[in-house]
């Protein structure tokens, strides 16, 4: 799928600037269900055209065709702008969605002369332009017809909006309306998209005329979601991070908590040298490069693709060499005896387990608490019985999940493990508690009895 952005703005290279991406090369970027490139097919004083293009992978799409509740094998998702592209705009353009600019600061914050081509989105003319038209721009919406035999009009239309506007607004006007206009999601629609609206939606949702259909469609029609986006919107409260006493919808999203946990948790047990085993494309891995007090970071998977994201995620080449002589990355498995984990203050099994088979657990438990044998160990993992307060989940929360656990299994997994491999442990929430059901994450923080005495 294809997205151009042009200008005009004299000189029009300066476009460049804005997205943090040079003109003279292609730019390739990793995404769950593909790759994403970035490229100027034209770069001239007069007029630059940016080109976002979308290759989507069919058998990572056929992993999360679920979300999409379509047929594995003929849909339109490889082709139509969706949500899919909607991420990939937010992931290759972040800098230039938040309206800043290192190089080109006073021309982030102006409006230029701007056209948006998308050549296939689905939504009928009048619907995009419903959407579009409010927000300042002109809008040519071209229907797409069917096969000459068929005769007649698709349900896709090629979009091509023209105005003068921030491009921050431009990029956060797609990110929403993509998706509204598709009506469906690639990935399971938690609270924290409200979040996401919200800040997207700053400074031009609560005065659109369609605010209701789009918090509903982009919300994947949870009227519960929807109602609070609304309530939120005609509040007319601006949404920030640093917020402490927001609606449990606006606080923040689970993942950033579970970091926080964890690394509270390693604060506790002093540790300095640290093992992020499953550590996946590095999420947990910059939270720990941040912190002076970690002297030797080791990122572990099983992956070499992710390790391979990890690494560009980290930009370890750009690290300063001090900086970059904290932390390395290494292939192993985590159900085999590794000798080079061995030694360490901590280990983070962060949101791992539930995606050993149950039959292989005792081998991970062997490899990291047997051999590797740290001082403390943490591990989070997903607690099933919260997943009732999330509407529509049916099944476990992710599609890879072998297992997830009650908050009784959990203590009772990690009281046997405490006890036969010689470590303490003590078990917490992570999230915001349910008086019923608990939090959504629970964590268990092991110490190794010698360590402890």
């Amino acid at each position: 799928m294809l997205l151009t952005v042009t200008t005009t703005h004299r000189p029009a290279t300066d476009l460049g600037y804005l997205l943090v991406k040079h003109p003279d090369r292609v730019h390739q970027f990793d995404m769950p269900t593909g790759t994403a490139y970035v490229m100027f097919p034209e770069a001239t004083e007069e007029r630059c055209t940016a080109a976002l293009l979308l290759d989507v992978d069919p058998r990572k799409l056929r992993a999360r065709a679920d979300a999409f509740e379509l047929s594995q094998y003929v849909n339109d998702r490889p082709y139509a702008a969706s949500s899919l592209l909607a991420s990939a705009i937010s992931k290759v353009f972040r800098s230039a969605q938040r309206g800043t600019s290192k190089d080109r600061p006073e021309l982030a914050a102006q409006a230029i002369p701007l056209e948006v081509r998308v050549p296939v989105l689905r939504g009928g003319a009048d619907l995009v332009t419903r959407l579009f038209a409010p927000l300042g721009w002109a809008v040519t919406a071209t229907p797409i017809p069917l096969e000459p035999e068929l005769g007649g009009d698709s349900r896709y239309v090629d979009l091509l909006l023209t105005g003068t506007l921030r491009l921050a607004d431009a990029i956060n006007h797609l990110y929403v309306l993509l998706p509204v206009l598709d009506d469906g999601k690639h990935y399971w629609v938690a609270p924290d998209e409200i979040e996401k609206l919200l800040r997207s939606g700053a400074g031009w949702l609560a005065g659109h005329p369609e605010k209701v259909l789009i918090a509903r469609r982009y919300l994947a029609h949870r009227k519960s979601l929807a109602t609070t986006a609304l309530e939120l919107l005609d509040a007319d409260q601006p949404v920030t991070e640093e917020e402490s006493e927001l609606p449990v919808a606006r606080k923040a999203p689970l993942a950033g908590q579970r970091r926080d946990a964890v690394l509270a948790a390693l604060a506790e047990v002093g540790a300095t040298r640290v093992l992020d085993l499953g550590c996946g494309p590095g999420a947990l891995l910059g939270a720990l490069l941040k912190e002076s007090r970690f002297t030797e970071i080791v990122g572990a998977d099983v992956s070499a693709r992710v390790l391979e994201q990890a690494e560009r995620r980290l930009r370890l080449e750009r690290l300063p060499e001090r900086q970059r002589g904290r932390i390395k990355l290494i292939q192993t498995a985590l159900t085999y005896h590794d000798d080079r984990l061995s030694g360490y203050d901590a280990a983070v099994l962060m949101e791992v387990i539930e995606h050993v088979d149950l039959t292989r657990l005792p081998a991970l438990e062997a490899s990291v608490f047997g051999r590797a044998r740290p001082g403390a160990v943490v591990v989070t993992t997903p607690n099933v019985e919260y997943n009732v307060h999330y509407e529509g989940l049916t099944g476990m929360r992710h599609s890879d999940h072998r297992f997830e656990w009650t908050r009784a299994e959990f203590a009772a997994w990690a009281d046997r493990v405490a006890s036969q491999f010689g470590y303490t442990v003590t078990i917490r929430g992570v999230g915001d508690p349910d008086e019923t059901t608990g939090a959504p994450t629970q964590l268990a923080l092991f110490t190794r009895t010698e360590v402890t005495a």
